[in-house]
């Protein structure tokens, strides 16, 4: 028996017992197997539940751990950090029929695996310019830091976000543009005012931050820029490949 036949007999609930796997007597034991292949998927289902609370207070329950159910066997773990698990969760929620009426789902899959990410992203030095002029300030090359990461979404997924956390009005309808960002050590979701997507493209290093922000501003003539380096500057959102100079 491989450990691929093992995986795979685990997963599917119909599947025979493995050859091999035997009671202290030498009989087979589909009792045992079915025990061991419950709590498996038992497993599987609470740490979905855990990675998308939200996604799980949206559907209900019931209905999330029998959705679970069948993404766990769709999309099986292909590394052993389960609290990394769940990244096919937004493609699958896209092309399963009985959420069709749901159709922010898949952007609040990745809210939520997004604010996952973030927290397992590599540590960096949040840029410091509390001691820095605006003009030294405007001359940095910033790059967006590893737990910093946008989205955009035709929903209003950061307000559903956060009318379900407890933190914010009922939602009303729109798109909206999010950026997600780690400044201590728990990353925090923003909304993105306009032009905030294209100045993160932007940030990578190479322009200094009066050159990202012309650009923005180019394409976008009605963004506040002074709102937008506000933001990426106070969250956390940027880092430097070098230490920031002494003021």
């Amino acid at each position: 028996m491989t450990q691929d036949a093992f995986a795979a007999a685990l997963l599917d609930a119909d599947a025979p017992v493995p050859p091999g796997l035997t009671d202290p007597a030498g009989r087979p034991a589909p009792k045992r197997f079915a025990v061991y292949r419950n709590n498996v998927a038992a497993s599987l289902i609470a740490a979905l539940g855990d990675g998308f609370p939200v996604i799980k207070r949206l559907v209900g329950a019931e209905f999330f751990d029998a959705m679970a159910g069948v993404f766990f066997r769709a999309c099986p773990p292909e590394d052993p950090r389960l609290p990394l698990w769940g990244g096919k969760l937004p493609g699958f929620l896209s092309a399963f029929p009985p959420v069709a009426q749901l159709p922010y789902l898949p952007d609040m899959a990745r809210l939520e695996l997004g604010l996952r990410q973030s927290y397992h992203a590599a540590d960096a030095r949040p840029l410091d310019v509390s001691h820095h002029d605006a003009g030294s300030v405007l001359s940095l090359r910033p790059r967006l830091a590893p737990a910093t990461l946008v989205l955009s979404s035709p929903h209003p997924v950061l307000s559903i976000w956060r009318f379900n956390t407890g933190g914010g009005p009922k939602p009303a309808p729109g798109p909206e543009d999010i950026l997600i960002a780690r400044a201590r050590f728990d990353p925090a979701p923003h909304a993105l005012p306009e032009g905030g997507l294209t100045l993160a493209r932007h940030l990578k290093g190479k322009l200094t931050l009066a050159e990202a922000l012309t650009a923005t501003q180019a394409a976008h003539p009605g963004a506040d820029m002074a709102a937008l380096l506000t933001l990426f500057l106070t969250s956390g959102a940027l880092t430097l490949d070098s230490p920031l100079p002494e003021a």
